[in-house]
């Protein structure tokens, strides 16, 4: 039987743990992040707790001296342990307020919770076909202090995902409040242009990816010209290459956007030299 931790208690995958009150429930007040476990680490843990403190700090927690990241990393490989998902797995790890209104709550200490699922043996392998993606602009992403955060307020990134369910797209890229793209419901976007390398700016609306700031710094120091910039659709439809990252995906190269084809041959090359790095 598969088990959860909150507030550093184990529980049964299916218990219930909190209540209506609950200001995670109610108000979405809260935060994740979701980690890549392998081979008995978390990958790239130091930028994951780091954001997440960033973040805990801009809501308004009061971060109790015990509450560490090295504390959450123990407990996270404990988690694992016990679910017997010690070889590839996804962990994730969720803080929110809980019980009050919207100017009333009880407190203001994180709760937290620790979910492990197993991952499948070809995780982050070299995606053959290509990703099939829309531009999904109905509901658009402000542009805000909590814009780069991995908050628990994620209606625009649900309904991206739903309609490329609808539409049977792997994914859907996500306008930002000034039209121009942001990134998909689950992965930072890049771009290849002229064998330089784009990807919108954090002050354009984007979560803080934790491999989008890995693969940065990467390129950089091998000498890649790389950009972060605003990206209109038409700039990105104009692309020659397009990939997403994320902290499960490091790298998946985009076959199509709206019917647009692209081709992979300097992702393929960058993904070949950057994913042996962080494994």
């Amino acid at each position: 039987m598969s088990h959860f931790l909150f507030n550093d208690k184990f529980f049964p995958a299916n218990d219930l743990i909190i209540g209506a009150d609950n200001r995670g429930l109610r108000f979405g007040d809260g935060l994740f992040e979701t980690i890549r476990f392998n081979n008995g680490k978390l990958e790239l843990e130091l930028l994951h707790f780091e954001r997440l403190w960033t973040g805990m700090k801009i809501l308004g927690f009061e971060i109790p001296a015990h509450l560490a990241p090295a504390y959450l990393a123990d407990r996270a490989l404990e988690l694992c342990k016990k679910n017997g998902h010690l070889l590839l797995s996804r962990v994730r790890i969720t803080v929110f307020r809980s019980d009050g209104g919207l100017n009333d709550p009880i407190d203001m200490h994180p709760n937290w919770l620790i979910q492990t699922w197993p991952l499948p043996e070809h995780s982050g392998e070299w995606n053959i076909n290509g990703l099939t993606l829309g531009i999904y602009d109905a509901v658009k992403k402000p542009i805000d202090i909590l814009s780069n955060l991995k908050h628990n307020n994620f209606l625009p990134y649900v309904m991206a995902a739903m309609n490329a369910k609808k539409e049977k797209w792997n994914d859907a890229l996500i306008m930002n409040s000034d039209h121009r793209i942001c990134e998909s419901s689950i992965a930072n976007v890049f771009l290849v242009k002229n064998e330089k390398i784009y990807t919108p700016a954090l002050k354009e609306g984007c979560v803080a990816g934790v491999m989008r700031a890995t693969l940065l710094q990467f390129l950089r120091t091998n000498s890649y010209p790389v950009f972060e910039t605003a990206i209109t659709a038409d700039e990105l439809l104009a692309a020659d290459e397009v990939f997403l990252t994320n902290s499960i995906h490091p790298i998946r190269w985009v076959k199509s956007v709206n019917n647009k084809d692209f081709n992979n041959s300097l992702t393929q090359k960058i993904y070949e030299a950057f994913v042996p790095t962080i494994c």
